[in-house]
């Protein structure tokens, strides 16, 4: 009757454990594929670089944690304007002084990133940040201060900086059209290319390829809505 009575709580230990293994299995797959679709590219990125998904699990959930204790904030609709306008004129200072245009691009972006709350201290831990609302703009930003320290050093071509150039309008975009908290962060970009919907080119990017022949209207950064405005509104939004 012991023997017996041993044998049923046996079984039923194991039957516990494997159901709690199940459980937290299932709960892993789960947070796993929220991951993935959150991060995308950075996550598949930062398995490779741990060589492991659990640990690339646990450090995005950890960057989760901290940003959303960072207390991001959307900017208002005057800030908003005033970037644009900025942004604008870094445009148009492309055409005569590319690399100091590319220079101006880095530090408006460092200057919104500041006013919505991102700490902007320590390179990699702003990488880190911003993968957790923005991971879809954050390799393009990664290749353009890549091109920027090249363009520091002397070495980096008109293409160069030109694609520099895209590539922080991206993060640029990203970072002014939010308009949510850190805790509930907007759904990432669906990217198309003008050339394959067939809408015309905004007005700042139009003037880009007017003004130098290397900037192309219809690169498919201009998949976001424009947040540039024209020539006709920019003093009413400086008034």
């Amino acid at each position: 009757m012991i023997v017996m009575s041993a044998i049923v709580i046996a079984v039923i230990l194991g039957v516990v454990l494997v159901g709690a293994a199940l459980v937290i299995g299932l709960m892993t797959v789960q947070r796993r594929r929220r991951l993935q679709q959150r991060f995308g590219p950075e996550y598949d990125r930062l398995v490779g670089q741990r060589d492991s998904k659990l640990k690339a699990d646990s450090e995005l959930a950890g960057r989760e944690r901290r940003v959303h204790d960072l207390d991001i904030q959307p900017l208002t609709d005057s800030a908003r304007a005033g970037y644009a306008v900025r942004w604008a004129g870094i445009q148009e200072q492309f055409v005569d002084t590319p690399a100091d245009a590319v220079t101006s691009s880095q530090v408006l972006i460092a200057a919104v990133m500041n006013e919505r709350g991102y700490p902007a201290d320590d390179d990699e831990q702003v990488l880190a940040d911003l993968s957790v609302g923005h991971a879809g703009t954050l390799d393009r930003y990664r290749k353009a201060e890549e091109i920027s320290r090249s363009a520091a050093a002397g070495t980096a071509s008109t293409e160069d900086l030109r694609v520099a150039m895209i590539d922080y309008r991206a993060l640029f975009r990203d970072l002014v059209g939010e308009t949510t908290d850190a805790g509930s962060p907007a759904a990432e970009p669906v990217h198309s290319s003008r050339a394959n919907d067939g809408a015309a080119p905004t007005a700042s990017d139009a003037q880009l390829a007017e003004t130098h022949p290397d900037i192309n209207a219809d690169d498919p950064v201009t998949d976001q809505p424009d947040l540039l405005p024209s020539r006709s509104t920019e003093g009413e939004l400086t008034r």
